[in-house]
This record gives C-alpha cells, structure tokens and sequence, in this order.
C-alpha cells in the first residue's frame, strides 16, 4: 500500500471550495478577494459566454448558486468587467501606501461630459443588428454574438489598454437593453444627481433621439443628497447640453433627515413609498410627449390618491384593491420586437427604466407604482429579469437590468458611484484616497493618525496622510481587527469607507463647468423654490435634531457590514428585513453626517 501524502489544512480548503463550486455550477476559483466570485475559465455559462471578447480577459461579479429545478440561470445578467492585471493592482495598492493626499481645487470638481465621452474615441455602444421575420432564433443569435463581438475589437482599437473605464461585457444584458428601447415609447434614463455626467452616454441619447425618433426623459435621482443650487446647475447644464431632453428630479424620501442607518429605516418604512418627489413631473413631461394621444387622466388621478394616502398611517393596505399586473417576457417573445413598431399601440403609453447599476431605478419605479413590486440593493446588478409593470391601465413600465457604458473617467470615480460591487473590490485603498483627496475628511471622520504618540498634541490638519493611514485609522477607530494576528484589518475599513460614500453619508458631489463662478446666481435662481419643494427639505433647526444618548449609527450599520452589500439598499431598504439594533438613534442634518457626536 502507498504511504499517504501530506494533506495541508490549505489543500483541503481548497478542494472543499472547489466542490462547493462544481455544485453551483462554476468554474475555477476565486482568490483575487474576499467574498469575491471570479471565474477562471470559459464555456461553462448557457449563454453569457458569448459575451467574452476573444481577446480581453473578462471577471465575471456576483455569481449566485444555481436553481434545483434548472429553469433559469440567476447568472446570466451578472456584471462581465475586464479584469484587471495583478501587476496594475500592487502598484495602485503601493500608490495608496505612499502618496500624500492633497486637498484639490474647487475647479477639479467640475466635470465636463465631453470630458468623460470624448467624440473621436468612438465611445459608442453596441447596436442590435439588422434582422427580418424569416431568421431562426439561432441564426439571430449568432449574428448578434457576431457584432457584439465586433463592436468590442473596434473599441479596443481605439483605446489603448488601460484608457477604458469599467463597461459591461456581457452581451446578454445588452440584449435587454435593445429590448427595452425597441417595446418603449418614451425611455426614462436614470442617473445619480450626484455625478450625473459619468452615467449620461451621448451616443445613446443621439441614437434614441436620431435614429429611433423617441423621446428621453432624463431622471435626476437622489435630489436629496445634494444641494438645491447645485441640482437647478445640473439640470440647466444637461437641457443646455442636449435640447431634447426632458429633465426631471426625483426624490423616494422627500423632506427625510439623513439619520443613523437604524432610525433611517424605521422612517422610511413608516413613509412608504407614496410618499416621494417627482412622479407628478415625470407625469407632466409624458403629458408634453404624447399631446393627448394617451389619456393619462388614470395616472393622474392615482398620483392625487397616493398623496392623500401619504396621510394615513404607512402605506397603503395590501387587500388586493389595486393589484399591480406584471409580466415576464421570455426571450422568444421578445427576440422579434420591431424597433418601428406602432407608437402608443393601444393606447398605452410604455416608459422603459435604464441607467447604470445602482443609480435607483428600482426605488424609482417602486415609487411610481407606489408599493414594493421591485426588490432594491446597493450592490450593482442586482436586478436579473426583464418585467413590466401596468402602473394604470393606459401606462406601463418597463424595467432593464442596470449596465455600464464605455467612458473614459477614473475608475476610482467609477467606484465611489457603485458601479462595482464593494466587497468584491481587489483593492478599494486607491478609491479611499480618491474621495479623502475631495472631501474634508479630517473633520468628517475625527481620525488619529496610525503614527501619532499618545500623549502628544493632536493636529490633523498639519499631519501627512495617505490613503493607507486613513484605513487604519478608521479600522483603529470602529474596532476592526483581523482574526489571526487581531492586526487592524484596513481592507474591510476601505470597504466601509466606501459604502458610506455610496450611501451619501461621506457625499462627494461633482459640478456642472463653471459652477465656481457662477454659485452665487445658482443660489438666488427664481427656480430655486421649486427644488427645494422636491426635496421637501426642512429648516435646518427642525433636521438637527441630537440625542446625547445616542448610539452612532456607525456601530449599528457595520457590525454586519460584510454581507450589507447582500443583503440591501441603504437608499432603498428592503421592507422584509428585521432590524437587530437598538431603539436608540440620532438625527443628524444631511450635509453634515458622520459628525462629532457620530464619530466619537
């Protein structure tokens, strides 16, 4: 008999991953990160591997376990980002160790979109291509597969390596995408109020305005992470930019002080989703639209029923009165949708909800629906299914899983937006340093520098800080620790510091050109009144509301804050989900989170 070879704790570690895998159907292994689900090799996804392009290098984010009884894949419309090289990674990570953050100007703020879409890099997206009613499914789908794959080697051949931003490689979510706009009449682009530039793609707005003769109204979502002037800015500065677009804001939590996560939950939940800013908007722009060849008098009516119901306690009863109708489309209903198709055909009017991931499309059509229909989270591509929602019997809406156009802004940028799932980040620490280097964190966070001597003043305005020194403060402060050495653990700091950029607690807001100087007539528009009734914002002695025996919503949020990114939406919380936490809370004013009291 052989003797037996040595068998390491690592080996059976690792043998026990990779059956876990072979279960759910992957493939490889992931050991680029924490939490993170990366496969190493083709040919194992039905159809999503079509989507690789033969010569990049594709990650494939948020794998989920498979189905037992196989009738769909969960997998399909996951995120397919280009993977980046180990070496690229070390050196931003050394970067991040050593380079000294510098507050930037004002000016750097400002983000020109022609800046982010340059026109003679060919920063296009990728166009269905021509078919007609005699192909067979397989025949669509090859010549699909085919210019997909086309578009991809001419956009790299554009762009050197390394210029591209973050953009989705998986020809499946496209496909929904083609669908969307084809069945839609009037597409409702979603985007971020806070960096609304870095998710407006000028190829699609020509493309549907151009070639399809449709119309975009564009949603200004979150109006109430930023200030009033600064939203009338980007709104003026969009309308400026591209004449037929409508532009419109939108809120799901008018008026709601920014709180502790815990207090945040229980308010919103009480409000509902009846209570939001902007459906009346969107509502009058379809009304400019269509000139009366759809009668909207329906949605208008329940727009004034869901304000009355705001007043009663919570949302409205669930008994069924008003059931939402929502249908499932397969591929082989959709897969022949003639983009000339009839506009308003039947007299119902289709608005198709697209934009980036995590920009709030869900919250946005659980608001205009006003119930839940739509699961929320923060973790970018979290809506996998095509479906449609009857709002009133004249309106429908069309929902698209979130994707990322091909830009050329920082990747850093990319990140703190939430374009990339944050526990499955190789190296957040460069993104730490982004943000630090445009807020003021030092009055934001109250850190101690990992280097000071206890017993000496404390001045942090005079130390040097690198975007390594903020993460160990910050894990030296919240009480993160590793579990073999109980060294300070700065990557699930870094994580935590980005969550709480994307959530609006650490806001980094960007600016239309110009804003510097011209601040003062943004601040005194006669528009002004009408954004800060959107936002339903409140005097600030009414949102300031302290509780010395408060807890800081720190400790409550990132006790569990390594499967947040799972579990749901901070902007958007899931109704569903039981809060384990004390009663305790503090209100804090909105543009002043993460204060003194918070952070001590």
């Amino acid at each position: 008999m052989p003797r037996k070879k040595p068998f390491s704790n690592k080996q059976k570690k690792k043998q026990l991953q990779v059956k876990r895998e072979k279960k759910r159907g992957e493939t490889g292994s992931s050991h680029s990160s924490r939490n993170a689900s990366v496969e190493r090799g083709p040919g194992r996804d039905r159809q999503s591997d079509t989507s690789d392009s033969e010569t990049t290098d594709i990650r494939r984010i948020n794998q989920q376990p498979g189905t037992r009884d196989g009738r769909y894949d969960p997998n399909r419309f996951r995120l397919h980002f280009e993977r980046e090289s180990k070496e690229e990674v070390d050196k931003r990570k050394k970067i991040a160790m050593e380079k000294i953050l510098k507050p930037v100007a004002e000016k750097e703020l400002e983000m020109d979109i022609n800046q982010i879409y340059p026109e003679e890099k060919g920063l296009n997206f990728p166009r269905r291509p021509s078919w007609h009613y005699g192909m067979q499914r397989e025949e669509l789908l090859r010549k699909e597969e085919k210019s997909f794959l086309e578009y991809l080697n001419t956009l790299q051949s554009k762009n050197p390596p390394g210029t591209l931003s973050h953009f989705e490689h998986n020809l499946e979510t496209w496909r929904q995408l083609w669908r969307v706009i084809e069945m839609s009449d009037v597409i409702l682009l979603i985007v971020d109020i806070r960096h609304p530039v870095l998710q407006f793609s000028p190829a699609l707005y020509h493309y549907i305005t151009g070639e399809l003769k449709k119309y975009i109204i564009l949603v200004l979502n979150k109006v109430d992470l930023c200030p009033a002037p600064l939203v009338l800015a980007w709104k003026h500065y969009l309308t400026k930019q591209f004449p037929h677009l409508h532009c419109v804001g939108f809120t799901s939590h008018p008026g709601q002080p920014y709180s502790t996560l815990l207090q945040k939950k229980r308010v919103r939940k009480k409000a509902g989703c009846n209570q939001v800013g902007g459906p009346f908007q969107i509502m009058k722009a379809c009304q400019e639209i269509t000139a009366g060849r759809v009668d909207l008098n329906s949605w208008e009516k329940k727009i004034q029923r869901d304000a009355v119901a705001v007043g009663t306690e919570g949302d409205q009863a669930d008994d069924g009165s008003e059931s939402v109708l929502m249908e499932h489309h397969s591929d082989v209903a959709m897969e022949m949708n003639s983009p000339t198709q009839e506009l308003y055909k039947d007299g119902v009017l289709t608005l198709g909800c697209i934009g980036f991931p995590n920009v709030g499309k869900s919250s946005v059509l659980n608001s205009l629906v006003g119930r839940k229909v739509v699961s929320v989270s923060r973790t970018p591509g979290h809506t996998k299914y095509f479906q449609t929602y009857y709002l009133t019997p004249t309106v429908k809406l069309c929902d698209c899983p979130g994707l990322v156009f091909p830009s050329q802004v920082d990747k850093q940028l990319q990140i703190l937006a939430g374009i990339y799932p944050v526990s499955q980040l190789q190296e957040p620490y460069s993104s730490v340093g982004y943000l630090c280097e445009r807020t003021n964190f030092r009055s934001i966070l109250k850190l101690k520098h990992p280097n000071h001597s206890p017993g000496t003043p404390c001045d942090p305005e005079t130390e040097d800080w690198t975007a390594w020194d903020v993460c160990e403060a910050w894990a030296e402060k919240r009480g993160y620790k590793t579990a073999k050495a109980a060294r300070n653990d700065v990557y699930r700091a870094a994580n935590s510091l980005l969550r709480l950029a994307i959530d609006g607690r650490l806001c980094l807001c960007l600016r239309p050109p110009g804003y510097s100087q011209s601040k003062d007539e943004w601040e005194s528009h006669p528009d002004l009144t009408e954004i800060i009734a959107l936002q339903g914002r409140k005097d600030e002695e009414e949102e300031c509301v302290e509780d010395d025996d408060a807890e800081s919503s720190s400790e409550l949020e990132e006790d569990n804050d390594r499967d947040a990114d799972d579990d749901e939406d901070a902007y958007g919380d899931d109704e569903d989900d039981t809060v384990k936490a004390d009663k305790k809370g503090l209100t804090l004013n909105m543009f002043s989170v993460l204060g003194e009291n918070e952070c001590e």
